[in-house]
C-alpha cells in the first residue's frame, strides 16, 4: 500500500485536539485512529502495538540478524489536527496528473492560486491531494503516520537489514501537549526523528522558544455621563498595551530566525479585558527580553492607572531543540546523505514554530524533524501530493539502512 492511500483513510477520522479542555488526550475522538493504527500494526505483524490510557500509540520492530548492536531508530508523527480549520467529515480529494494551474475546491469553490501559492506549479504533473474546502486535509500529521507505517510495512517484507525500530503515534501535538505525557523509556530509542515538516527533503533541527503571557485588565466602571478623571475603560487600557507593542515583531511582519509577539485573544468590556498572546525567539536571551518588555509596558500602565491595573501571567513552552542536536549531530547528517540517495536536495530552514521532537530533545531523546511532503498546514488549503509522501518513504527507509551500516 502506497502511503497517500493510507492517508486518504486516516484523514476521514476525526481527531481534532481542543486546548481548553484540559484533559489528556485533550479529545476522547483521538483514540478512535490511535485503534485503528493499532489494529493496523499488529495485522502488518508489529506485535506488540498497543495505545495506553493518554493515547499514545507505540509499536516496535525487532532488529534483523547481525543488526541486534545497531542504535534503536524511533520514528514519531501525531494524530490529531489543529482546531484552527474544522476535522470533521474530511473528504479528500485526488487530482490525477495535476496540470499546475489554479485548483477549485468543489466543496466551497474556494480557489487555490497559483499566484497565492507559487510552489503549486513545481506539483504539476503529481497527484495533488487537498481536501474539498470544507475543512483541513489533516496531512499535518497523518501523512506522518502514513509514511512511517508505509516504511514499517516494507521493513516487515525481510528484503531491508535494520536495527530495531520504535514506532509511536501522539495525540495534542497541535496544542503544544504531544509529549507531555510521551513514555520515552518504554518506547526504547536511542534517537528519533519527528515526520512532521513541510515539503519533503526539510530536516529541521532548529526552532523556537516559546511561551505565553495572559494580560488582564481591571477597570473602573462609571456611568459615561460623569466618567471624567474617573472611569478607567479596561478595553481601552488593553487597546493601549498592545499599541506599546512593537508593530514589526508580529508575525505577519517577520521572517527565518526573527521573533514575534502573537496576539492571539482579545476580549472584555469597560470592567475587565484580557489579552492572550504567545512570544517566540530561536535566541533565548531575546525571548527573555520580550517577556520582560510585557512586564515592563504593565507597570508603565500601572503607574498611569494605578497598581493592580494590569497584570501579566507568562508561562513557558517549549525550547530551542538545536542545543542537544548538536551533540548528535549525526542525525542530521544522515538525514541529509538518505535525501540525497532519494534524488533531493535537502532544504534546513529553522522551524518558525515547535515540534513534539522539542520538547523530547530536552527530555533526552534527541529528535530533529523531517519534511512530509505537505503545504499549507491548518487551513483549508492544505495539500501534498502522493509522489513526494512517497519520496518522504524513500527517505525513512534510506536513513534506516544507513543506520543499520
Amino acid at each position: 500500500m502506497r502511503a497517500y492511500e493510507r492517508l486518504l483513510r486516516y484523514a476521514r477520522v476525526y481527531t481534532t485536539s481542543d486546548p481548553t479542555t484540559g484533559a489528556h488526550p485533550s479529545t476522547e475522538r483521538q483514540f478512535d485512529l490511535a485503534r485503528l493504527l493499532v489494529d493496523e500494526m499488529k495485522e502488518m505483524g508489529i506485535e506488540d502495538a498497543a495505545v495506553d490510557e493518554h493515547c499514545y500509540v507505540y509499536g516496535s520492530i525487532p532488529a534483523t540478524p547481525g543488526c541486534e548492536n545497531r542504535p534503536a531508530l524511533g520514528l514519531i508523527a501525531h494524530m490529531d489536527t489543529a482546531p484552527d480549520a474544522s476535522g470533521e467529515n474530511v473528504q479528500p480529494v485526488i487530482h490525477e496528473n495535476y496540470d499546475g494551474q489554479d485548483v477549485v475546491l468543489p466543496g466551497t469553490g474556494a480557489v487555490m492560486k497559483v499566484s497565492t501559492f507559487p510552489f503549486l506549479a513545481s506539483m504539476k504533473g503529481e497527484t495533488l491531494i487537498t481536501s474539498d474546502g470544507t475543512t483541513l486535509l489533516g496531512a499535518d500529521d497523518k501523512s506522518g503516520v502514513a509514511e512511517i507505517l508505509t516504511a514499517a510495512e516494507a521493513l516487515l517484507q525481510g528484503e531491508i537489514p535494520h536495527g530495531k525500530i520504535c514506532i509511536a503515534f501522539t495525540p495534542d501535538e497541535e496544542i503544544g501537549e504531544g509529549a507531555d505525557l510521551f513514555d520515552i523509556p518504554r518506547f526504547g530509542a536511542d534517537f528519533a526523528y519527528t515526520v512532521d515538516g513541510g515539503d519533503v527533503g526539510g530536516i529541521e533541527y532548529e526552532n523556537f522558544n516559546a511561551a505565553s503571557a495572559t494580560v488582564t485588565i481591571r477597570g473602573l466602571s462609571v456611568h459615561p455621563g460623569s466618567a471624567k478623571d474617573t472611569m478607567i475603560n479596561a478595553s481601552n487600557v488593553a487597546m493601549e498595551f498592545h499599541m506599546a507593542l512593537p508593530l514589526m515583531a508580529r508575525p505577519e511582519t517577520t521572517e527565518g530566525r526573527q521573533g514575534f509577539y502573537h496576539l492571539c485573544q482579545m476580549y472584555g468590556d469597560v470592567n475587565e479585558a484580557k489579552l492572550g498572546y504567545i512570544l517566540r525567539d530561536h535566541d533565548a536571551d531575546c525571548l527573555e527580553y520580550k517577556k520582560s518588555e510585557l512586564q515592563q509596558i504593565a507597570a508603565w500602565l500601572n503607574s498611569r492607572y494605578g497598581e493592580g491595573t494590569v497584570t501579566v501571567e507568562i508561562k513557558d513552552g517549549y525550547r530551542n531543540m538545536i542545543e542537544k542536536i548538536k551533540p548528535h549531530f549525526h542525525l542530521v547528517e544522515t538525514a541529509r546523505t538518505a535525501i540525497q540517495m532519494a534524488g533531493l536536495e535537502p532544504e534546513e530552514i529553522p522551524v518558525r514554530g515547535g515540534t513534539d521532537g522539542a520538547v523530547l530533545s530536552w527530555k533526552g531523546l534527541p529528535c530533529p524533524n523531517l519534511g512530509t511532503g505537505g503545504f499549507n498546514f491548518h487551513g483549508v488549503f492544505e495539500c501534498t501530493t502522493a509522489e513526494r509522501m512517497d519520496k518522504a518513504t524513500e527517505v525513512l527507509l534510506n536513513i534506516i539502512s544507513l543506520y543499520a551500516k
